[in-house]
């Protein structure tokens, strides 16, 4: 209010909060509600454009022009080797995954599936691949539920989207999905590496992609849809791309049941690209990937809604957490996590940028009782993909990296200088914040040797 001649007046007719406490109980009904307390208020010295009240940082200063693919995640797959075990052969398995794994915008893969088939994908979800012989059984427990998400309805999803869920299962696409070959350089907790199989100097190599194509005609249906729908319930928005419907309603479960679908889609995508990189380091090394370690650490979804049970209040109660742009961190002692992992919490696996870190971090008790369970899912964007292009005229990309003694390998010039590591917050200042705030415990810090981009 500065530079006002007198103090801003609250309209007469404002409500107070006890009104709007009685009137959220009256919305909302049986599905409750929790109201935070403002502890403190304190002044920032800042001026300048920001899009939340709450977020004075320079770099929040855009809309971001994305969309919502259904669980978008990523995979850390661990191994036996170190880098001298691959130096001499580094660039020959960076081609071979480039070549076996395809990748870039709208990109098919080598699997060709008919409708019936991709129905059993949309409710199997990695169980499904696993029985089609991609990876053994015992790479299920490593993935969030399991690889398997229960409640999926295939007829809740498009002839549309089934056209284009057809042909790409098994690939990366594009923005800012990836595979990369790291080398673990810094080990935080000794005890909960080696649980998890990690040791320093280790090679391991991270996936990041979701449902693609499959996914994001679900949300464009269903966004078309909710348009419709939102004036049904008397909805109002301030946005179109907010467009919803109650959880209880017919188009709201038709909706959950068919991102449920799209999830278990991404699930059988990573496992099917996790056995094609342990073919491609197995034929290049020479031996089974059996030998060589080629497990999965953990596979976790950071696009997703899910229906899980909190504490409010003192009770427990099933709520819908909307997890958009973060990770599921669920502490020890959870029953959702895997036998192996149960006494000291859940992998959280949290990717940076193809020119600097990213880390495998361990849930705490502390996410549960202050986020529904959740961590951040990545560095954060400073540039818009637009900003970025134009940023990177000039200047090639890979040889910047290369000169970092990182290899690249992408699609296309556009793919690489969207994803350019300046175009991202600095990792090691959002794991300083996560870690402070307690959602979160770090456990170690892998740097990219090579990186595939779309």
């Amino acid at each position: 209010y500065e530079g006002r001649k007198a103090e801003p007046r609250i309209p007469f007719r404002f409500e107070d909060i006890s009104r709007l406490v009685k009137e959220a109980r009256e919305k909302f009904g049986n599905s409750g509600y929790v109201i935070d307390k403002i502890i403190e208020i304190r002044k920032v010295p800042y001026k300048g454009y920001v899009y939340d009240f709450t977020v004075n940082h320079p770099f929040h200063n855009f809309t971001a022009n994305n969309f919502l693919v259904s669980n978008c995640g990523v995979r850390l797959i661990r191994s036996n080797l170190e880098r001298k075990d691959i130096e001499n052969k580094l660039e020959e398995l960076i081609n071979g995954l480039f070549i076996n794994i395809p990748s870039g915008v709208g990109s098919t893969g080598k699997l060709k599936l008919n409708r019936k088939e991709i129905e059993k994908v949309v409710v199997e979800g990695a169980k499904w691949a696993v029985k089609q012989g991609f990876g053994k059984e015992e790479d299920l427990e490593n993935i969030e539920e399991y690889g398997s998400i229960k409640g999926a309805d295939p007829s809740t999803i498009s002839n549309r989207a089934y056209e284009r869920g057809l042909e790409q299962l098994g690939t990366l696409g594009s923005g800012n999905h990836f595979l990369e070959i790291q080398q673990v350089v810094e080990v935080y907790d000794e005890k909960i590496a080696e649980l998890f199989g990690i040791f320093p100097g280790q090679i391991t190599i991270m996936v990041h992609t979701g449902s693609r194509g499959f996914g994001y005609q679900i949300c464009d249906d269903y966004l078309d849809k909710f348009g419709k729908v939102v004036m049904k319930y008397g909805i109002k928005l301030p946005d179109r791309q907010l467009a919803c419907a109650p959880a209880n309603s017919p188009e709201g479960k038709s909706y959950f049941k068919a991102m449920i679908g799209a999830a278990n889609y991404a699930f059988a995508n990573r496992q099917i690209i996790s056995h094609w990189v342990r073919e491609t380091f197995s034929k290049i090394l020479g031996l089974p990937y059996e030998k060589l370690g080629l497990s999965i650490v953990y596979d976790v979804a950071h696009n997703i809604c899910k229906l899980e049970t909190h504490r409010v209040n003192g009770r427990e109660k099933k709520l819908y957490v909307h997890r958009k742009g973060a990770t599921r961190a669920f502490p020890a002692g959870h029953p959702s996590l895997p036998e192996k992992y149960r006494n000291v919490g859940q992998p959280v696996i949290i990717p940076g940028t193809m020119g600097t870190a990213s880390y495998i971090l361990v849930g705490t008790e502390k996410a549960m009782e202050e986020t529904w369970g959740s961590t951040c899912h990545g560095a954060g964007r400073m540039m818009s993909r637009h900003q970025a292009i134009r940023e990177s005229k000039g200047r090639s990309i890979a040889d910047e990296l290369y000169q970092k003694g990182i290899l690249a390998k992408a699609k296309s010039k556009k793919g690489l200088a969207e994803e350019m590591p300046e175009a991202y917050k600095d990792v090691d200042e959002v794991i300083k914040v996560v870690e402070g705030a307690g959602i979160s415990k770090k456990i170690a810090k892998m740097i990219p040797l090579a990186v595939i981009k779309g």
